[in-house]
C-alpha cells in the first residue's frame, strides 16, 4: 500500500492533462482517403459480411479476442461501499489500466444503473457480443454469486468475479507454498477463515478443491461462527457449515494450522495467535490495515509464515498477480468460460514460480541481495517479468485440455514470444525503479527548487519516499511555491546566498580554495563560487551533507556540468564522463549513449563510453545486448567514422570479452533482428534482441533520442550521467515534472549503488 496521497493531487492526477486514465487509439493506418475508405465505408463491408456468414471471424477482423468488458453497479467498491455507478468509474478505469499495462488487454468500462439481478444479467448479455470476456467487479454479495453463476451458464465468453475469485487465486498459490514450508499437508491442515463475503467464500472453495478438509474449516461471518446450528445462512454460507459449535475465534484458533483473514482490522489478538500451531500460517488480508499487524505478528510468533494485502510487507496478495493473466490465457485460445482448471492452473503456476530463481530486476526492484523460495517470498512480486509467459500458458493449456478452448495453440515456444513481445512498451522499468529508490531513499538536492516544475517534482519525490527532497535557491519564492502547491512537509529549505549560510559558505570555500588554490582560484573567488548554487550543491555532496544532486532545469547543460566536474569530478579510474540515455520504447527499454557530452569521442573513449553503459544497463537488472552504430556495416565503408567504431568494437571485444557488443551496425540492422540474422550470421549479437546503442558521436546520439521522444512519444529517462565519483544528474533545460522525478529515482539509486563499493 502506498503513501496516502492529499486530495487534491488524486484529483489532479485524474482530471490532468485529459479526464480520466484510459483512452482508444486508431490500430490502423488512417492518414489517406483510401486509410479511411477501408477503415470505413465501403471497404468496412467485407469484414462485415464474413463476420455474419462465420461469427468467429469477429475475432479475425475486429479487438473482440483482446477486448475486456469491466462491469459494475458500483454495490461495493473497494472499501467504500454502495458509491454507485458514476462513482465507480475511477476504479473501474483503473482496472483498466491494470489489465493493459500487465497483459496487453484492452478494456471498456461499463458501469450499470441497477440493482436488480435480472436487469443486470439481461444487460450484460445483450452487450456480451461486443467482448472477448467479462469482468465482473465489485459487485455485492450475494448478488454477486448470482450475477456470475448466470452469466457463466448464459454466455459463451470468459466470465469472472475478479473480487471472488483473484483474491482465491493469488492466496491459494501462497497456500500451497506456505503450508509446503510449514511441513504440513493440505488434507491434514486446521482452517480458520474470518469473513465470509465474496472473496471468502471463494476462497474456501479453492482451498478444498487443493486439499482442504470441509470438517477442518470453520469460516465466521459478523455474527460468528458458520454451523448447521444457524437458521439465517445464505446457500452459499450454508456449504461451509460445520456441525460442531464454536463459541468464537479464540477458540476457534486453539491448534489452528491456518489463519485467512478476510474481515477487518485488528480482530486477530496476539494472545489468539500464540494459541495456535507450531509454523502457524496466517493471511490477514483485509485492507488498507491487516488482522494483525505485521510487525505485531512476526514479533508475537517467530515461527509464522504470514501473508498480507499490503506492497509493504513481505508475501503480498495481490490480485494484480492474476486477473489480467488468466483473462489473457483465455482470450487467446478463445475459451467459452474460466473454469475451476484453468483457475487451478494458475494457481499452480504461480507456486511453482515462486520457487524458481528470481530475476536480478526483481531483486534490484525490492533492494534485496537475492529473494529466494522461503517464508518471507512465497509468492512471485507484481513486477516479476515472468508472469506474463507463465501463467498464461497454464491457463490457456488448461483451457485447451478441459475441452472449453474453441482454438489451439501449436507452437507454444512462439506463444511465449509472443507474450514477451506484448510487454515491450514500459516493461516496468519505471514502477521498479521507484520501488528500488524507496527501498533506501537518499537525500537529493534539487538545485533550482525555486521553478514550480522542480518543486512539483520535489513534492511527488518526497510524498512518495522517493528520496529525501534538499530544497536549493531563493528562499522566499520556495516557501510561496510550497504554499501554492499545497507543499507543507517540512523539509530542508536552503538559500546559498543568504546570510543564514555565511558559516558554511565559508567552510566550503575554505575546501574549494585549498583544492584549487594552485590552479589559479583565489580565496575571494572561492566565496563568490560559493553563492552560486551548482558550486554550493556539489559542495554539499563532496561534504557528505547530502547524497546526491540534480540541476539543469533552467541552464544549459555544458554550465551545469562545469562545477560538478570542478568539485566532485570523475570516478576513479574513469577516462571521461559520459551520458546515457533509457527510452521506454515499444519494443522494451533501449539504452542510448552517449547522448550530452562527448562531441566526437576517439575509439578508445568510445569503448569506455560503451563499458560506462553496460554498468547502467545492469544497474536495472537487465543484461546488456549492445550495438556499435554507424552508417557502415562491418567494414562495408573504410571512412574515418566508421573505422573508428570498428576500433572501438575490437577494443571492446579485447578488454571485455564477456560483454554481448558488436559492430559497426546500420540502426535498421542492429534493431531488425531478422535482416541482422540473415545478412550477417557470423554476428555476436547473432539471436539477441538489442537494448542498447552506442552512436559514434553526439549528433548522431543527441538527434536520435531527441528524434523518438518527439515523434514516437517514448518515455526518456536521463541523460544519466555516467562515471562520475559521486551522484551527480543534470536535467536537459525545461524538463518536466515527470521527468524530474524519474531523473531523482535515478539519483538515489546511484547513490545507492556507489554506497555498495565504499
Amino acid at each position: 500500500m502506498g503513501k496516502k496521497h492529499k486530495l487534491s493531487d488524486a484529483l489532479a492526477y485524474h482530471q490532468y492533462p485529459k479526464p480520466g486514465k484510459i483512452e482508444v487509439i486508431p490500430t490502423k493506418k488512417h492518414s489517406s482517403q483510401r486509410d479511411l475508405s477501408l477503415a470505413y465505408s465501403p471497404g468496412v463491408a467485407e469484414p462485415c459480411l464474413a463476420i455474419e456468414k462465420n461469427k468467429a471471424d469477429a475475432y479475425k477482423y475486429t479487438i473482440k479476442g483482446n477486448l475486456v468488458a469491466v462491469i459494475t453497479n458500483g454495490t461495493a467498491v473497494l472499501g467504500l461501499g454502495d458509491i454507485g455507478p458514476e462513482a465507480s468509474k475511477p476504479v473501474m478505469e483503473g482496472k483498466g489500466l491494470l489489465f493493459k499495462i500487465f497483459a496487453d488487454i484492452d478494456v471498456f468500462d461499463i458501469e450499470l444503473d441497477t440493482k436488480d439481478i435480472d436487469k443486470f444479467v439481461e444487460t450484460v448479455k445483450t452487450i456480451a457480443p461486443t467482448f472477448g470476456g467479462i469482468n465482473l467487479e465489485d459487485i455485492k454479495a450475494p448478488e454477486a454469486f448470482e450475477i456470475e453463476r448466470r452469466l457463466k451458464e448464459e454466455l459463451d465468453i470468459p466470465v469472472m468475479h475478479d473480487d471472488q475469485h483473484g483474491t482465491a487465486i493469488i492466496s491459494a498459490a501462497a497456500l500451497l507454498n506456505a503450508v509446503e514450508l510449514a511441513g504440513k499437508k493440505m488434507h491434514d491442515i486446521k482452517m480458520v477463515i474470518s469473513g465470509a463475503g465474496a472473496a471468502a467464500i471463494s476462497c474456501a472453495k479453492l482451498y478444498k478443491a487443493f486439499g482442504v478438509q470441509g470438517q477442518n474449516m470453520v469460516m465466521f461471518d459478523s455474527k460468528g461462527a458458520i454451523t448447521k446450528s444457524r437458521t439465517d445462512l445464505t446457500c452459499e454460507k450454508e456449504e461451509f457449515a460445520i456441525d460442531r459449535e464454536v463459541e468464537n475465534l479464540e477458540k476457534a484458533l486453539i491448534d489452528a494450522d491456518v489463519f485467512i483473514g478476510l474481515s477487518k482490522a485488528g480482530i486477530l489478538k496476539p494472545q489468539m495467535l500464540k494459541k495456535m500451531a507450531k509454523n502457524p500460517v496466517v493471511f490477514a488480508m483485509a485492507n488498507p490495515d491487516p488482522e494483525i499487524d505485521y510487525p505485531l505478528a512476526i514479533k508475537t510468533r517467530k515461527d509464522i509464515i504470514m501473508a498480507t494485502g499490503r506492497s509493504d510487507y513481505p508475501n503480498q496478495v495481490n490480485n494484480v498477480l492474476g486477473f489480467p493473466f488468466i483473462f489473457r490465457g483465455a482470450l487467446d485460445v478463445r475459451a467459452t468460460k474460466i473454469n475451476e482448471a484453468m483457475k487451478m492452473a494458475a494457481v499452480k503456476a504461480l507456486a511453482e514460480l515462486a520457487k524458481e530463481p528470481v530475476p536480478e530486476q526483481v531483486n534490484i526492484a525490492y533492494s534485496e541481495t537475492k529473494l529466494s523460495f522461503g517464508r518471507d517470498y512465497i509468492i512471485p512480486k507484481p513486477v516479476d517479468p515472468r508472469l506474463i509467459a507463465t501463467v498464461p500458458v497454464a491457463v490457456a493449456k488448461a483451457a485447451i485440455e478441459s475441452g472449453v478452448a474453441t482454438c489451439n495453440i501449436d507452437d507454444w515456444d512462439r506463444y511465449v514470444d509472443e507474450l514477451h513481445a506484448r510487454m515491450g512498451s514500459e516493461n516496468k522499468i519505471i514502477r521498479m525503479m521507484f520501488d528500488r529508490a524507496k527501498k533506501n531513499p537518499k537525500r537529493v538536492i534539487f538545485a533550482e527548487a525555486d521553478h514550480i516544475n522542480v518543486i512539483k517534482a520535489a513534492q511527488i519525490v518526497h510524498e512518495e519516499g522517493i528520496a529525501i527532497p534538499i530544497l536549493l535557491g531563493k528562499k522566499n519564492i520556495i516557501i510561496e511555491l510550497k504554499k501554492e502547491i499545497g507543499f507543507d512537509a517540512d523539509v530542508a529549505i536552503i538559500d546559498p546566498k543568504s546570510d543564514e549560510e555565511c558559516g558554511r559558505k565559508d567552510r566550503y570555500a575554505d575546501v574549494y580554495w585549498k583544492a584549487r588554490k594552485r590552479k589559479g582560484v583565489t580565496r575571494f573567488a572561492a566565496g563568490n563560487l560559493m553563492r552560486e548554487r551548482n558550486y554550493f550543491a556539489a559542495m554539499m555532496v563532496n561534504e557528505g551533507e547530502a547524497d546526491a544532486v540534480i540541476s539543469g532545469y533552467s541552464r544549459n547543460y555544458p554550465s551545469v556540468l562545469k562545477p560538478m566536474l570542478e568539485l566532485i569530478g570523475p570516478a576513479k579510474n574513469v577516462h571521461r564522463v559520459a551520458a546515457t540515455n533509457l527510452m521506454l520504447t515499444r519494443r522494451g527499454p533501449m539504452f542510448l549513449s552517449d547522448t550530452a557530452i562527448n562531441i566526437e569521442p576517439d575509439a578508445f573513449t568510445l569503448s569506455k563510453i560503451a563499458a560506462m553503459t553496460a554498468r547502467v544497463v545492469k544497474m536495472f537488472g537487465i543484461e546488456p545486448v549492445m550495438a556499435m552504430v554507424s552508417f557502415s556495416n562491418f567494414g562495408s565503408s573504410k571512412h574515418k567514422n566508421a573505422t573508428k567504431v570498428a576500433e572501438a568494437v575490437s577494443l571492446l571485444h579485447e578488454n571485455y570479452p564477456h560483454l554481448s557488443v558488436d559492430g559497426e551496425l546500420q540502426t535498421d540492422f542492429a534493431l531488425n533482428e531478422h535482416l541482422r540474422e540473415s545478412t550477417f550470421p557470423f554476428s555476436k549479437l547473432s539471436g539477441k534482441k538489442i537494448n542498447t546503442l552506442v552512436f559514434p558521436n553526439l549528433d548522431a546520439s543527441n538527434i536520435t533520442y531527441k528524434l523518438l521522444k518527439e515523434l514516437n512519444e517514448a518515455d526518456s529517462i536521463g541523460p544519466i550521467l555516467m562515471g562520475m565519483r559521486k551522484p551527480v544528474h543534470i536535467l536537459q533545460l525545461g524538463a518536466s515534472v515527470d521527468e524530474i522525478v524519474n531523473m531523482a529515482a535515478i539519483a538515489v539509486i546511484d547513490a545507492q549503488e556507489k554506497e555498495k563499493v565504499k
